[in-house]
């Protein structure tokens, strides 16, 4: 029989509904029946993609003799991590803060009130590996909750006081542009000059770290050899492993620092950033080798993670039939199958696929581009395999659609679409963000988190309003209408109105209108994902230096003011925040067209002034001298057409170029 869950439409949820653990969803209702019977509370976080999520599901939760056990000693509840971030936020901090370390499942134990006491992440059903069993911990933690109750309260008490402890720190009088000198130099001593990336196994993209170094590096603040090292990175990672060789996109994490074995699952907010680095890795290099994981990554998004409405779909999973890459893998014998005897053992040769296998000791290989430039040769044989694989199970696919992945994945289609002047792209991200218009905005609440394919629900976080912020100002730098930054100034002033705390100059993560929370969580650290306070003061910094307005300067000036401690203490927390003061120090670019925009000279004029600019800075149209309403009028003062011709202007702060008719006159004033 299903349990509650069976009523949910979360991936996640709906994936427990069978288990015969009495699971809730998160909500007033567990928290009541906990307090009525005075029992322990279990909080148990995941994702619908989450390997070692399945693996406890399938060893404890289906277990009947272990539900039996949990649900006589427990309230149950279950939580998807990417529906509820914030819930995740606050029991992650606790796992950490008493472990070392966190990861999903994460299981929490708390008391009737919601309060955290005892956490961890994966427990097997039997002892290994030095771990407890989870029936030791059910019932350990059962047993210390009834007979050691005031341990048990003081715990929760000392946790619940650590959690909302804000550092005392002394005012930061640093420089940004030197914090961010000082990022630069860590991320390099950390910086694996072999393989790319940072540090050792496993290893993850960290696409704000590699932001922040490209940052650096168009602000003329970078340590020796950084460009060098993202560029590096970033072939090692489309050549290897941890890249979809035959589909396009991008695995979660390599298993190993060589980004060969890869943790399967494919998760959009991964596409949407990476994409941003490699379009803004190529504006600064022109090097042609990064153009073919842009093409073939948008291409999987628009095949496979596109909903009908054109959204995309959150993730694909890491597992199919029950087993981790089995989808993704081949042997010698396969691929020959398919390709035949002679194309077979070259293309073998090619992509490091041996009868020993480099997978698992299965004698299956994951695809890895071997032999650096040769991937033209083998584009039919690719494209067999491709189709080939079309005949096997494929991983499930989480249909639901997140605010904030969405807009990583905007703004990325979108700074692709400038750097390579590809009109389809943009109307791709357009596409998208009318998606958020027509799906994502409720009239009482606003934007909404999730769209489940039926109904938006769940009042969307600062995450959610910082991604569409900045993705509304790429869209617009690569040439869409005006509309979408009048969409912008919403999103900003919402940002500001809600989550903004004027009293400490801090953001908070959510808007405060949920009671089941046991406190109002700030924002957290980068990760996978940009911290939101750091994502929502890049847009804060872009938008009032384009619009001027004033109300988003004071907050961005209260924010730096608060946050800059914390930052030049732990810049590697906050590379996303460091890279918005700096930007904000070193002052926007922005690049003023004034002429028709169906003008080819004006569109040669904006596409050149794309390729000047960074990401975060802006590229307006002026027609006919009318100047769009949310523009800063000062941005104009003195500008006119000059020789009866399109004509540009590249500004930073009030300081612009002499017009340029021509793109070779394009200057950025010093």
């Amino acid at each position: 029989m299903p349990n509650r869950l069976a009523s949910e439409t979360s991936a996640y949820l709906l994936q427990h509904q069978h288990n015969p653990v009495d699971w809730y969803a998160w909500g007033d209702e567990a928290f009541a029946r906990a307090k009525r019977e005075n029992r322990p509370v279990l909080v148990s976080i995941g994702y619908s993609s989450c390997h070692w999520c399945h693996v406890m599901e399938r060893e404890s939760f289906e277990n009947h003799e272990i539900a039996a056990f949990m649900n006589e000693r427990l309230i149950c509840i279950k939580v998807d991590r990417e529906e509820r971030p914030d819930v995740d936020q606050i029991y992650m901090e606790t796992v950490v803060r008493l472990t070392g370390s966190g990861g999903w499942p994460l299981n929490v134990f708390c008391t009737p009130d919601g309060r955290p006491f005892f956490g961890g992440t994966y427990y097997p059903p039997e002892r290994a590996h030095g771990r407890p069993s989870w029936p030791e911990v059910v019932d350990s933690i059962a047993r210390v909750f009834h007979e050691e109750r005031e341990r048990v309260n003081d715990q929760a008490a000392q946790i619940f006081t650590a959690l909302q402890a804000e550092p005392k720190l002394a005012p930061s009088s640093t420089h940004a542009d030197a914090i961010l000198a000082k990022l630069c130099e860590q991320l390099m001593e950390r910086a694996d000059r072999q393989f790319g990336g940072f540090g050792g196994a496993p290893k993850f993209p960290t696409p704000t770290n590699l932001e922040a170094l490209l940052s650096a590096n168009a602000q003329h603040q970078a340590v020796a050899g950084t460009l060098d090292h993202v560029l590096h990175t970033l072939k090692r990672m489309s050549h290897g492993g941890i890249y979809d060789q035959i589909g396009g996109g991008f695995h979660r994490y390599s298993v190993d620092a060589e980004w060969l074995v890869p943790h399967f699952e494919k998760m959009l907010y991964d596409q949407g950033q990476l994409l941003h680095v490699y379009a803004e890795a190529y504006r600064q290099t022109g090097d042609a080798d990064l153009i073919w994981p842009i093409e073939e990554t948008i291409a999987f998004l628009e095949r496979e993670m596109r909903d009908p409405d054109n959204g995309f779909y959150a993730s694909q999973d890491a597992d199919s039939e029950g087993e981790e890459g089995l989808f993704y893998i081949w042997n010698p014998g396969e691929i020959s199958s398919v390709l035949g005897d002679t194309a077979g053992p070259a293309f073998s040769d090619a992509y490091d696929v041996s009868a020993r296998g480099n997978f698992e000791n299965t004698g299956s290989s994951v695809l890895s581009q071997a032999l650096a430039g040769d991937r033209p040769r083998f584009a039919k044989e690719r494209a067999q395999l491709f189709n080939a694989r079309k005949a096997r199970i494929a991983p499930d696919t989480d249909t639901k659609v997140v605010a904030s992945w969405l807009g990583y994945t905007i703004g990325g289609i979108a700074s692709a679409a400038a750097v390579l002047d590809r009109s389809d792209w943009l109307d791709a991200a357009t596409w998208a963000a009318n998606f958020v218009e027509t799906h994502l905005i409720d009239p009482a609440h606003g934007l909404m988190r999730i769209w489940d394919g039926k109904q938006a629900k769940i009042p969307g976080f600062l995450d959610d309003h910082a991604a569409l912020l900045v993705a509304l100002l790429d869209l617009t730098r690569a040439g869409a209408q005006s509309i979408y930054m009048d969409r912008a100034i919403q999103i900003a002033e919402t940002i500001c109105g809600q989550f903004f705390d004027p009293k400490t100059g801090h953001f908070f993560f959510a808007s405060g209108r949920d009671a089941t929370l046991i406190f109002r969580p700030g924002s957290d650290s980068d990760g996978a994902t940009p911290a939101a306070a750091g994502l929502a003061t890049l847009g804060l910094v872009r938008i009032a230096a384009i619009s001027g307005r004033d109300d988003f300067k004071r907050v961005v000036e209260a924010v730096l003011k608060a946050e800059m401690p914390q930052a030049e203490r732990v810049p590697m927390h906050l590379p996303t925040f460091v890279r918005a003061a700096a930007l904000h120090q070193h002052g926007i670019g922005l690049a003023v067209i004034l002429g028709q925009s169906d003008d080819p000279a004006c569109q040669t004029l904006a596409a050149a002034a794309r390729s000047q600019l960074g990401v975060d800075n802006h590229v307006v149209v002026i027609e006919d001298g009318a100047s769009p309403s949310w523009l800063d009028a000062e941005w104009l003062r003195g500008r006119e057409i000059k020789n009866d011709s399109a004509t540009a202007y590249l500004c930073r702060g009030r300081v612009c170029s002499l017009p340029a008719n021509r793109p070779d006159e394009l200057r950025m004033p010093g």
